[in-house]
């Protein structure tokens, strides 16, 4: 840690980022993301609030039995909140203090702003060389600076919604914010990045990451087969553009999804549906050729799935070691992950308060030093009087 920081405190199994502070100046979801990853693993992240706190603790409904924003706890767990004020000069004292005897830094204002307070890279650098600074934009520091970085524009600006939705219907978003999620992670990454080369080199380094190269990035093979080509792709719905059948179908009950994605599994499809020889036809034997010829192959195959039930259908399947399953709604998910032992909810507990959040387990796992879910989201400024008694 840097000259003059204050260490956190020792916690026995917090993770492996024990002894990182993180000074948090991040809002909504993105940054907030990457910090509770950070978090999850040991380091002690200071979220650093404006008395009207986060906006997304006013993104309502729905919420907690303790009538809290889900949408705020679903990215604040295992965080210190501090409310700073950065218009008045404690507020932004406060700030910088907490700035200057961090490890990381990390935040998605608008580019300039950091840079008004005194919290910018090159103000906190010569103090703190040590330093990780992380900053999050929506389109980058040079020509889209002054764009809002908002998920849903990135989604439509980045060519997402373009290939989202059903053929003859409207563009579509993703049903979450999953640019955001993609750029937090991304952020997470970089900062791990950083600290390995501190660690190297001795000396602190910039993590740039934005919204749109995110997602352009995460595109993969629709990116690199429209650089290619010179091709962008069209919607296809639920179809795959270079694999088939690999899409939703609905049985006699309710919708499922097929993932044939190898001519051995293709093979073993057809023998469960009591076709086996639509392996041999011509049109179907190899992948291109089914990918060439998909409408021919779903015509008949919508009315052999409709004659059974769909978990009839995902039960036969995955006996036979093609990849299906139900389209299951949330819960139904979260039940599905516990049935095959995977644990993923965790409650947190206040110890103070008592107070409880059920969340999303963090899905990494490392077996010498696992993630600690150890408090719920901050309530806003509840640790102002602690970082003050740490700070003198």
């Amino acid at each position: 840690m840097p000259d003059g920081c204050i260490p956190a405190p020792e916690r026995p199994g917090a993770g492996v980022l024990q002894g990182i502070r993180v000074a948090d100046f991040s809002r909504v979801l993105a940054g907030p993301y990457a910090t509770m990853m950070l978090a999850d693993f040991g380091a002690d992240v200071i979220k650093i609030e404006s008395p009207g706190g986060d906006d997304t603790r006013a993104w309502r409904p729905p919420v907690d039995d303790a009538g809290e924003s889900t949408y705020f706890g679903a990215v604040n767990r295992n965080k210190r909140s501090v409310v700073c004020d950065l218009a008045t000069p404690d507020g932004l004292a406060t700030a910088r203090r907490l700035a200057r005897t961090a490890d990381v830094v990390v935040e998605n204002f608008r580019p300039g702003v950091m840079e008004r307070f005194g919290l910018d890279e090159a103000s906190l650098r010569p103090a703190n060389p040590r330093l990780v600074f992380c900053s999050i934009t929506g389109f980058g520091r040079e020509a889209g600076a002054a764009l809002p970085g908002y998920d849903l524009l990135v989604q439509a600006v980045g060519g997402l919604m373009s290939i989202t939705g059903a053929p003859d219907s409207e563009p579509s978003k993703v049903g979450v914010a999953l640019v955001d999620v993609l750029t937090g992670l991304n952020a997470f990454s970089g900062i791990l990045l950083a600290l390995r080369q501190r660690d190297a080199m001795g000396r602190g380094s910039r993590v740039d990451v934005d919204l749109l190269g995110s997602l352009l990035a995460a595109l993969t093979n629709q990116a690199s087969g429209t650089l290619a080509t010179g091709r962008s792709p069209a919607r296809l719905g639920n179809a795959h553009p270079s694999i088939a059948p690999y899409e939703l179908f609905r049985a006699a009950d309710r919708e499922f999804v097929v993932a044939v994605g190898n001519d051995r599994q293709f093979s073993a499809f057809a023998g469960v549906l009591g076709r086996p020889l639509l392996a041999d036809d011509a049109r179907f034997a190899t992948n291109e050729q089914r990918v060439r010829n998909r409408q021919a192959l779903r015509g008949l195959l919508e009315p052999l799935l409709a004659a059974r039930t769909a978990a009839d259908w995902v039960d036969a399947l995955t006996l036979a070691r093609v990849p299906a399953g139900l389209v299951n709604d949330i819960g139904e998910a979260f039940a599905f992950a516990e049935s095959l032992g995977l644990q993923p909810i965790v409650t947190t507990v206040d110890p103070g308060t008592g107070r409880t959040s059920r969340q999303p387990a963090t899905p990494i796992r490392l077996d010498t030093a696992p993630a600690a879910h150890r408090t719920p989201p901050p309530l806003l400024g509840a640790h102002n009087a602690r970082w003050a008694d740490e700070a003198d």
